[in-house]
């Protein structure tokens, strides 16, 4: 199976697509204006103690406060508590200070939250859960710092191994080898890439994940709060910490830099593998070279089509996601109704498997199965489901489908569901109603040429349109493109975006900077 990941970089976001076999399977963006995101460590102050929810809000800087509930604070909280209070008075080195810190003294998982925390408190706390409509961040003062085969867990003394890691001898060698690198006050959750891997390795990535915990401490010594204490990689490097393995074919990036920070990236995780980084340097959109625009467009939409004319309707509400499977025109002569409902829901199952990643769609999702008379037929596609899904990285729950032909699944939502507005405002009335003549089309183009050419003195123009308003603008041997470039004496270029409607025209310098911006 080919496995590609393609990155474009723009000014205001990173797009991650990743691709199997040519067909896009998840959709990341990352933007680029400081948003709350899963993994970063805040220093907070308590805003309100709300006993009824044995819970409290938490001033991270976000315009809604936070939440973190009593269990959320976690056993090893005094010690972190106790750290952060006393930090700034010891005449200790942070490094001894912290090393001295008792970690017995344990929360008791029955407790009060008033008990514990008190409004204006400063308080570490790590984010579980981005912002989702109405609600704040959800927040955790377990911190745990992830790196690619280990997960490093301040204020803790125990090494605990991944369970997909079946081998007892490779367990206990990686215990003990984890346990002699470990320094005091530090837990490791040892990740299922880390078998195999020598000492060199894990000693290294360990020593990483501890400087980024202890860089913290001279901002924890003179608080601020709110202040961001550190981040996760970006998105970018932490997709590629989940799911980089052997089967990845290629990188493509738009951007140097970018491209030159996965590579060093990689070098550290997987130095067999920075050659598969590669740096795109084609005219056209990366998106569009690679198909990605157009799965976009066919995949977003409120109606999804999987093939012979049966389709999906996803919808979104405020408690759950419901996605109806209809067959649609889909008939085969010869066979029953039961066969025909039966192929139709198999088909179904994977795309709804890969929508969920896709949107990365969270909390309930209620599928309405076509209805099925065999119960056989419902086992079959229940497991066809869950095969589907262990290639889903979030934590899910998938229930037998009722008699009614409804299939419940829950899945974790840390953010919110990607949702993109595939439909587009009319390029002729502009959302109006009323069209222009399509004939002057060329003329209205030309006028904007003239404008750029003679006005503006502009020699080297390129014209970003529609792949059909390409065709019509070079169609012949004396096209319309090059009566303008002879008429205006000037070198005129069309680069072809489906991004573009219809009939729009974006102006561009030589540079590919925009000129009516």
């Amino acid at each position: 199976m080919d496995k590609d990941l393609i990155i474009d970089v723009s000014s205001t976001e990173v797009s991650i697509a990743l691709m199997e076999n040519h067909r896009l399977i998840e959709l990341n963006k990352e933007q680029n204006n400081g948003s709350y995101s899963v993994g970063d460590v805040y220093l907070g102050k308590v805003k309100r103690i709300m006993p009824a929810l044995n819970a409290a809000f938490v001033d991270i800087g976000d315009e809604k406060d936070a939440f973190i509930h009593y269990l959320d604070l976690g056993l090893s909280f005094k010690a972190l508590d106790y750290f952060v209070r006393h930090i700034g008075q010891n005449k200790k080195s942070y490094k001894d200070f912290f090393s001295t810190v008792r970690l017995g003294d344990i929360l008791e998982k029955e407790g009060k939250i008033a008990d514990v925390l008190k409004t204006g408190q400063h308080i570490i706390a790590q984010i579980v859960k981005e912002p989702i409509s109405t609600k704040g961040s959800r927040l955790t003062a377990e911190i745990s710092i992830a790196g690619r085969n280990m997960v490093l867990i301040p204020f803790s003394d125990k090494v605990s191994i991944s369970q997909k890691i079946i081998s007892k001898e490779e367990k206990k060698r990686l215990e003990r080898l984890v346990y002699s690198i470990l320094p005091p006050n530090y837990g490791v959750i040892i990740r299922t890439a880390a078998e195999g891997k020598k000492a060199a390795v894990l000693d290294g990535e360990l020593r990483s994940l501890i400087k980024k915990w202890e860089d913290s401490w001279a901002s924890i010594a003179k608080p601020n709060p709110p202040q961001l204490l550190f981040t996760e990689n970006s998105r970018t490097t932490t997709i590629l910490r989940d799911l980089l393995n052997d089967s990845f074919s290629n990188i493509y990036i738009n951007d140097e830099s970018v491209t030159s920070e996965v590579k060093d990236y990689i070098s550290v995780i997987a130095p067999e593998q920075e050659k598969i980084v590669k740096l795109y340097k084609g005219n056209e959109p990366i998106f569009d070279h690679f198909d990605v625009s157009k799965q976009i467009r066919g995949a977003f939409g409120k109606v999804v089509p999987i093939r012979q004319g049966a389709y999906l309707v996803i919808e979104h509400t405020e408690a759950l996601h419901v996605i109806d499977v209809n067959s649609g025109i889909r008939a085969k002569s010869g066979i029953d109704q039961e066969q025909n409902a039966f192929d139709v829901n198999m088909s179904a199952a994977d795309e709804v498997a890969r929508q969920l990643r896709l949107r990365d769609m969270g909390g309930i999702i209620v599928v309405d199965y076509i209805d099925m008379d065999s119960n056989e037929n419902r086992v079959k596609l229940f497991k066809h489901m869950q095969s589907l899904m262990e290639k889903d990285r979030a934590k899910h729950n998938i229930l037998p489908i009722t008699k009614f032909g409804l299939m419940q699944i829950t899945r974790q939502r840390v953010r919110p569901a990607t949702e993109i507005n595939t439909s587009e405002v009319c390029p002729s009335c502009k959302g109006t109603g009323k069209v222009s003549s399509t004939i002057i089309v060329d003329e209205t183009i030309e006028r904007e040429l003239a404008y750029y050419v003679k006005e503006k003195g502009y020699k080297d123009l390129i014209m970003k349109v529609n792949p059909v308003l390409e065709a019509y603008l070079t169609k012949g041997l004396i096209s319309i493109l090059r009566k303008w470039n002879f008429k205006y004496k000037s070198k005129i270029k069309l680069l072809s975006s489906t991004d573009n409607s219809l009939l729009e025209v974006i102006w561009l310098d030589k540079n590919l900077e925009r000129l009516d911006s």
